[in-house]
């Protein structure tokens, strides 16, 4: 095993609130230099980690995001024919058009690997890119090179970066792929866990805002029929709405009044559902 620098020693950033397993696995992945798969719904601070992480390591991020029309080549590198081809045209640009290299302009991989310090690289909802991009990015980051076949050149990083991969399990990742990482699944937090997070964005807030708006998240969470279930992100801009309305009291959320349920549900169908189930509680 490879011994582990303390100044890359992750123990949460000053606005992520993390657990013991989740901070084991992270530090791990970083003196074993792997790729950390994080799965989790939505909202659950996947992404968030990969910015905690760069802040308290301090490492500049780089953000892949993946689309699902993706190519593996479009993360590594571009060639811009286009304006190649418009400069030896019109012959106004101050470069030489026969100089290839010229035109090449790195990907969120080849800014990983040609930065002059290490990084943080984060790898966007890999599950919406097929099978073959994943495998074969993983190759590129196992072998920490790649090639540009235009110009016959070899890219090798120049430090290797720090890997997080998150996956909102929308679809099935490989078993070479999944082999190849170190794996978490972070779980929705708890309530307890929740308070810790809140305390984290609010330190100064009132103890029983705290209470009576984080029980509301939960019983709205429980509401049937939501496609979209509000998520921490969604918790804490409500709590922002609420303590901005000076009219409002904790005591109002405990009776089951529910304000700027828009903060909270983000689709029609969800909003409407949330707004009747609470309706007919109060009735």
């Amino acid at each position: 095993m490879k011994s582990q620098d303390s100044r890359h020693h992750f123990a949460g950033g000053s606005r992520y609130v993390l657990d013991d397993e989740l901070a084991k696995i992270v530090n791990i992945s970083i003196a074993l230099e792997m790729p950390l798969l994080l799965k989790g719904e939505p909202g659950t601070g996947k992404t968030m980690l990969a910015h905690a992480i760069a802040e308290a390591l301090r490492m500049p991020l780089i953000v892949l995001n993946v689309k699902s029309s993706m190519k593996l080549i479009e993360a590594l590198y571009q060639y811009d024919t286009l304006t190649r081809l418009n400069d030896s045209r019109f012959g106004d640009s101050k470069r030489d058009v026969s100089r290839i290299e010229d035109y090449i302009r790195m990907g969120k991989i080849g800014q990983a690997f040609k930065a002059e310090t290490r990084t943080v690289l984060l790898i966007d909802e890999i599950d919406k890119a097929d099978t073959d991009f994943q495998d074969d990015m993983l190759d590129v980051l196992d072998q920490m090179e790649f090639d540009i076949i235009e110009i016959d050149k070899t890219v090798p990083a120049r430090n290797r970066p720090v890997i997080i991969i998150t996956s909102n399990a929308k679809k099935d990742l490989s078993d070479p792929f999944l082999g190849r990482c170190n794996f978490h699944h972070i779980a929705f937090p708890d309530p307890d866990m929740m308070r810790r997070i809140v305390r984290v964005h609010f330190p100064d807030i009132d103890g029983d805002l705290v209470e009576n708006s984080i029980a509301a998240f939960y019983r709205v969470r429980q509401v049937e029929g939501v496609e979209k279930r509000p998520a921490t992100r969604e918790l804490i801009n409500w709590i922002r709405a609420l303590q901005s309305d000076p009219d409002l009291t904790p005591r109002q959320l405990a009776k089951g009044e529910l304000p700027y349920l828009g903060v909270l549900f983000k689709k029609s169908l969800d909003y409407q559902r949330a707004r009747d189930a609470f309706s007919r509680k109060r009735l």
